[in-house]
Order: structure tokens, then sequence, then C-alpha cells
């Protein structure tokens, strides 16, 4: 009977092993298996809506920052910051010190701890402006004025200055002009930054070519140049401005030139808070914010040179029938620039068809 119990005993250790190493393998395969715990690794960037001023805020799986603070009169940036949980703010820019970009700096500062300011360098008289500094002083942020050729790195974001090159009192053209770069996704902030700044920017050979862009000084025709749009080539490009304001911003010369240039538009006048997401790779506007994913445009008077008869392009400024026939012997054009491809229209009468805001792509 000793001699039988010794082989069971081995049996059944042998079986209790190959039973473990089963179960090992099985755990081992079902780990591999399973997904790694997901990790939310998008930039969620937010076009405020603060009336007929500027607040953009670049929230990130490892930065924050807020570009602009909205309108001296008002107090919505602070309440929208507290809506996106933001608690710490990695940096803080203003662009230029007109109050309604730095308008609610105080406010800013007070509610949230902030690391590091950026400022461009620019002086201003108004009691707003001397808030916003005192405000400043009053905190342990680190104070920066960036120039030209500076880059930076918060997180996953990288940053980069173009503008400006120095200090010129200019307070509009002074304003902080920079790219975000976020994996293969690029943002390129303007303030309000207007043609002679963006020449300066473009003659002194900076990499400009975004996806998304933030219109300068509210749409207004004095920026957002031809030659700016396309060293830019954005695909999405959004404005801030209130509905029905005093100055008629985006003005419809700002609005041809993007469609020109087949740029989707939105804007806080008619979008409100405007939310691009982005995981570095793709973009997509949040819709959630907005009933609609309304693209702006000026209207049914847009006369395509692509594809319209000959009767139609005679509607244009300088064009009658012999030019009307050439730029359809010549179609199709890249950009409106290209019609001085057309006998008689120079430089001069280019800028009238710019200006006229009739003509299209």
């Amino acid at each position: 009977m000793g001699n039988l119990q010794k082989p069971k005993n081995i049996i059944f250790i042998l079986f209790g092993l190959i039973i473990l190493c089963l179960a090992y393998l099985f755990i081992t395969k079902s780990n591999e298996l399973s997904p790694p715990e997901s990790v939310n690794e998008y930039l969620n960037v937010h076009f405020i809506d603060v009336g007929q001023g500027d607040a953009t805020l670049l929230k990130g799986p490892d930065f924050t920052i807020l570009v602009d603070a909205g309108r001296h009169d008002r107090n919505d940036v602070v309440p929208y910051l507290y809506e996106q949980n933001v608690e710490e703010i990695d940096l803080l820019i203003g662009t230029h010190p007109h109050a309604d970009h730095i308008g609610q700096f105080p406010q800013v500062l007070e509610n949230f701890l902030v690391n590091e300011v950026w400022m461009s360098g620019d002086v201003h008289t108004t009691r707003t402006f001397e808030k916003a500094l005192d405000a400043i002083l009053e905190t342990d942020a680190n104070y920066h004025e960036p120039v030209a050729n500076e880059e930076y790195t918060f997180g996953a974001l990288e940053v980069e200055v173009v503008h400006p090159k120095e200090n010129t009192g200019s307070l509009n053209n002074g304003s902080i002009v920079f790219r975000a770069i976020y994996h293969d996704v690029t943002f390129l902030f303007t303030g309000d930054a207007e043609r002679d700044a963006e020449l300066e920017i473009v003659e002194r050979g900076h990499e400009l070519r975004s996806d998304i862009l933030k219109i300068g000084h509210h749409g207004s025709r004095t920026s957002t140049s031809d030659i700016f749009l396309e060293k830019v080539s954005p695909k999405i490009a959004v404005y801030s401005a209130a509905q029905n304001n005093s100055y008629g911003h985006p003005h419809s010369e700002t609005i041809n030139r993007l469609n020109n240039f087949s740029v989707e538009v939105y804007g806080t006048d008619i979008n409100g808070s405007v939310v691009l997401s982005t995981d570095g790779e793709s973009f997509f506007i949040d819709q959630k914010q907005y009933n609609s994913r309304q693209v702006y445009n000026s209207g049914n008077d847009c006369i395509d040179i692509n594809i319209a008869d000959k009767t139609e392009l005679t509607e244009i400024v300088n064009i009658g029938a012999s030019r009307a026939e050439q730029i359809i012997e010549l179609r199709p054009f890249n950009t409106l620039d290209e019609l001085t491809m057309i006998s008689g229209i120079g430089t001069n009468r280019l800028s009238d068809i710019h200006r006229e805001g009739k003509a299209c792509l």
C-alpha cells in the first residue's frame, strides 16, 4: 500500500503545478489584453464670449494658460474659469494694455494662483492698466515681456513668440503674437496686431503656418491681411466681438478675405463661447457650446470668380466685359491677388476689388 501512495501524491502535485501555470498564463494574458487606464490628453481651447473684448483659455492635460482677461466693465472671466475647474494658471498673457484685453486681470490674479504673467511692455495711461500692474505686483507671479524668437515649453505645449521684436509705443501693433503648438496642431494668437505688424512678422521670416487662427483686432479690416493669411493658411479662424457692437466688427472685408482663403470662421457674437478640442492630431469644434455649427458668411452678394458667368463678373468693381472674359479664360484662381494677371488690373484696382468685398473664391 505504501508503494502505491507515493505515485498518487506525485500525480496530485504535478496536477496542481499545471493548474497554477495555466492560471498564471491566463492572468498574464488578460492583463495584456486589458486596455490601459484612459488619460485625458486633450487640449481644450475656449474662445470665451466676453462681449467686445478678448479672453481665451487653453486647458491642457498638464498646463493652463489664459490669453487676455476680458473687459474692465464686466465680470465674466473668473466665473467661466471656475466652470472649467481651473485652480491654477501657469501663464497669464496680456497681449497689449487696452482695457478690453486686461480689464479683469485683478479678479483673475485675486482668485487663482498665477505662476507667470506676460505683458507686451507698452505702457498705457488708463486706470485699468494701473490696476492690472498693481494686481501683478501684489502676487508672487514671475513677470516677463517676451520678444520675437523666444521659445518656451509649458507641459506638452510649445510656445513660439513671433512679435514684437521691440517696444514701439504702438499699443495694437505692439501686441504679443505667438504660436501655440500642441503636438501636430498649431494655433496662432495675434492680439490686436494690425497690418503693419503682420508685414513685419512676415518680413522677418517667422514660421506662421497654423491650423487655427485667432483673428486679430476683433475682425477689424485693419488686420488679417492677404499676405498674412497666405503665410498662416489656417483651416479655422475665430474672432471675438459683441453682437451689434458700435465698431461694426467683424468687418465684411475681413470676412471676405477669410472666405477667399476657404477658412471656416466662427465668432463669439454668433456662436457664443467657441470651444475647440484637439488630441494633438485632429481637432473639432465643441458644438455643445451653441445651437448649430454656424459659419459666418458675408451675404449673398459674394461673386465667386471661379464659377460666375460673364454678366455676374461685370458686377465687380473694375471688371468690364473684356476683363470678365479674361477671368473666364484664366480660371481657376487660387487667390484674388491673381487677378493682377488680368490686363489693366494693377495694385490700385486690386485694392478696390478687395475693399468692395464682392469678389470671392
